[in-house]
């Protein structure tokens, strides 16, 4: 088996990772809260990864406070965001919903005719999204819980553009720091809401889970990734982070969707998907 094979694999299983650890974490909601259970993921993660990069090597100096702290305090609204859209809306919806704002970017960076077809597939799925006159109340998503998503994607955006200079300044180096800032920003939050509950043994065990799903096995796995996949190929695979999410949800919550819903996920995929392919045309 050739290494670009074992890359596309380590993907999907980061993928799977990432949406059983997503989803794991939502049953964490009724002891924790959102607040608590994300101060767990950023917390834990962040102590994974500097044991991993060891960071404290480097002579750090204050002027690398704000680019980090920019990209880090992005990162943590982000996550705090997205784990708040998810008690409320299924998590394949809110994924669909975040991926505009990466989707976003990908257009305004490449400027072509073309990809607002993409930004239309796009706007046609989040409009499937909305409440219809006469709709079914109890299928109905909560706005609140729209509106976190498309935020947390507003986040992913301005995470995009800050990680990519902290990545050119710092190397893999930024990603332990600014998942410190993230941890430093979002553990507060989560110990005001969740408090004490914080210190139960079996939610630590729990939190520990958690991380090591959804941030560390996946992080480990997408830079192997990254390194022996074209960057339109690594877009595209994970343009079905949606679909993942929906099946993880509907396996591991229960959670079912309208056929509505399933198709303005679909929608959504299309259009990251067509956004990687033509920015990979272009570059070629």
């Amino acid at each position: 088996m050739n290494l670009r094979l074992w890359a596309v694999l380590a993907l999907l299983v980061s993928l799977v990772s990432l949406a059983v650890g997503t989803s794991f974490a939502k049953s964490l909601f009724p002891a924790l809260g959102a607040e608590g259970t994300t101060a767990y993921r950023l917390v834990f993660a962040t102590m994974m990864l500097m044991a991993v990069f060891r960071p404290w090597r480097r002579r750090w100096v204050w002027a690398d406070a704000l680019p980090l702290g920019l990209y880090g305090i992005t990162l943590g609204v982000m996550n705090l965001l997205f784990y708040s859209s998810i008690k409320t809306i299924p998590f394949g919806v809110a994924i669909a919903i975040e991926f505009t704002g990466p989707l976003a970017v990908a257009v305004w960076t490449s400027k072509k005719a073309s990809d607002w077809l993409w930004v239309t597939l796009a706007v046609v799925g989040l409009a499937l999204l909305l409440p219809l006159p006469g709709a079914d109340a109890a299928t109905a998503l909560d706005p609140m819980g729209m509106f976190f998503a498309f935020t947390a994607g507003i986040c992913w955006a301005l995470y995009i553009v800050f990680g990519q200079r902290v990545a050119l300044r710092y190397g893999a180096l930024a990603t332990p720091m600014g998942m410190l800032a993230a941890a430093l920003v979002v553990a507060p939050v989560g110990i005001f809401h969740a408090g004490a509950a914080l210190l139960d043994p079996r939610w630590l065990v729990a939190g520990l889970a958690v991380a090591l799903l959804s941030s560390a096995i996946p992080y480990a796995l997408e830079m192997f990734s990254l390194n022996h996949l074209p960057k339109n190929t690594f877009s595209i695979l994970l343009s079905l982070e949606p679909a993942v999410g929906a099946l993880a949800g509907w396996l591991v919550l229960s959670e079912h969707l309208t056929l509505l819903q399933g198709l303005a996920i679909a929608l959504v995929m299309t259009a990251s998907m067509g956004t990687a392919w033509s920015a990979g045309r272009t570059k070629g």
